[in-house]
């Protein structure tokens, strides 16, 4: 028996500037982006390398939802993004003035910095 995750929803406010953030910004892939409805969409973005869980950009539907974006863990880091290249990422969080809330610093399992996305959502790029 093989299982693996292979999406994580991600509550966002509006599927197309959640889009452009993650593929212009983090350089995430767009892989599919189909119509399901008048409102609703299947939208999967995944960051490069082979492997990587896919997230799920799922507009917020109620006002519930609409208050989940940008804190779906309680102000707790929600997603680990590992790199090989640290500086260059860390370097491109920069250039595109993305909030880094805390690091770098050295931790034992590597170098890490917390950085927020649009949305304020907490990220560890660890590598």
């Amino acid at each position: 028996m093989n299982h693996r995750l292979m999406h994580i929803a991600l509550v966002v406010a509006d599927y197309d500037e959640a889009i452009t953030w993650y593929t212009e910004k983090l350089g995430f892939t767009l892989v599919e982006d189909t119509r399901l409805s008048d409102v609703k969409r299947w939208v999967l973005v995944q960051p490069s390398g082979e492997g990587s869980c896919q997230l799920l950009l799922a507009k917020a539907a109620t006002d519930e939802q609409r208050s989940r974006v940008g804190n779906q863990t309680g102000g707790r880091v929600f997603l680990f993004l590992h790199t090989d290249d640290f500086e260059k990422d860390h370097q491109n969080l920069l250039k595109h003035n993305i909030k880094i809330v805390r690091g770098p610093v050295l931790e034992e399992y590597g170098k890490v910095l917390v950085f927020e996305d649009l949305y304020g959502n907490l990220w560890d790029l660890i590598g």
